[in-house]
């Protein structure tokens, strides 16, 4: 099992918890709208590491965006699997033609 598969069962099990023992519990309890925030977030923050951060700090937000996109992810009852598909799908396409299959 990888990483992202594992952390995305720890994320499940964790939805459950006391919010005052879980950070994933905390998230779920405060709904999906602190869920899309903190996501929204962090992408913010991975964009700056990207323009003036070390390595390491692209390093540590992009696993920011990649835990709380499974929290969200989670929360909508959508697993890691369908997101891995959809980028199956698109293998070998254009980003373009990709982009433009979908605005059409």
């Amino acid at each position: 099992m990888d990483t992202l598969s594992r952390l995305e069962q720890t994320i499940a099990q964790r939805r459950a918890a006391d919010p005052a023992e879980s950070y994933v519990a905390s998230l779920h309890a405060k709904g999906l709208p602190q869920i899309a925030r903190k996501l929204g977030e962090e992408g913010v923050e991975a964009a700056v590491a990207v323009m003036s951060g070390s390595a390491e700090e692209l390093t540590g937000e992009a696993a920011d965006i990649l835990f709380h996109l499974l929290v969200a992810l989670d929360a909508r009852g959508i697993g890691f699997d369908r997101v891995l598909e959809e980028l199956d799908r698109r293998d070998g396409i254009s980003g373009i033609a990709e982009k433009a299959s979908r605005s059409a």
